[in-house]
């Protein structure tokens, strides 16, 4: 008998029972149809594409106003951020540097004060010595106790120590008695006015507005010290109790805008005779008059 054979290999017999032969033919239709292997995919990636499809149809949907300030964007100012903190730190720096440099730096002597300090700085530090009526030498010591001087930082006493560090000051816009020099007689009243200063000023702070270097390479200034609370300028404080006249000078003179004051100052005194003005007005000699006389370039006035 002629015989199909399926594509397992089972054969089919061509028997007179044709329902039989329908029926297996339909089975094996069955089996190929549940087999087969779509050539153009398969069910999931349909499911995959509409997935697909509808998340672009989502991402397609408008959007509103409100919503699209609220997505995030790139940072524009993300390197400025980090380079902030650098600029910051250089400035400070800068800053600081800049403090010190004009404000906290120590000047150990009056060669290195900056002719930009004249008539506009002033200068705070300890007197360490008085050397005549109208000069002594300050240890310059910038911020004063704010920064440590006195309590953290130590102030030389000694004068090894002090050697070279401190600056020379000649009160400006007075003259004191001149004393003993070189062979020449000291004047009335010059131990007295050196006396006063001393036990004024002696190892206390001053503050010192500075004009100028003179000659002698001191700094000219108008000294202020602090006495019971209140500050004294110092000058004017000679000149009231008669150690003391307004200096005298053609040209060069300076007074810190206080010349008047210290000629009404010198005027009450000799008027009530304080001081110097105690003799006899006819033997009166100024600390100028005595300069002259006896050369006014043989000793700093």
């Amino acid at each position: 008998r002629p015989t199909i054979s399926d594509s397992n290999g089972a054969l089919i017999s061509d028997t007179t029972n044709g329902l039989k032969i329908r029926r297996t033919a339909q089975q094996l239709d069955l089996r190929v149809k549940r087999t087969m292997v779509w050539p153009f995919g398969s069910s999931e990636s349909g499911k995959e594409k509409s997935s697909d499809n509808g998340s672009n149809a989502k991402s397609k949907q408008p959007v509103s106003w409100s919503d699209s300030l609220s997505i995030s964007t790139p940072d524009q100012f993300a390197a400025a951020k980090e380079w902030a903190p650098m600029v910051v730190f250089s400035l400070v720096g800068l800053g600081a540097l800049q403090l010190y440099s004009n404000y906290l730096r120590r000047i150990p002597g009056a060669a290195f004060v900056r002719p930009s300090f004249f008539r506009s700085r002033s200068l705070y530090g300890r007197v360490t010595s008085v050397g005549d009526g109208d000069n002594f030498h300050m240890f310059h010591t910038p911020g004063g106790k704010a920064v440590g001087w006195g309590w953290l930082r130590r102030i030389p006493n000694t004068r090894k120590d002090l050697k070279d560090r401190t600056i020379p000051i000649r009160i400006a816009g007075v003259d004191a008695p001149e004393g003993a020099h070189f062979g020449k007689p000291a004047q009335p009243f010059a131990a007295e006015a050196l006396k006063w200063l001393s036990d004024y000023l002696l190892h206390r702070n001053i503050r010192a507005y500075v004009y100028k270097r003179d000659q002698y390479n001191r700094i000219v200034a108008t000294v202020y010290v602090r006495r019971f609370l209140v500050r004294r300028n110092v000058g004017l404080e000679m000149v009231k109790r008669g150690l003391a006249t307004t200096y005298e000078a053609k040209s060069g003179g300076e007074y810190g805008g206080l010349k008047e004051v210290y000629e009404k100052a010198e005027a009450k005194a000799k008027r009530q005779r304080k001081g110097m003005w105690a003799g006899n007005p006819n033997e009166f000699e100024s600390p100028r008059q005595y300069k002259e006389k006896w050369g006014k370039h043989e000793k700093p006035s």
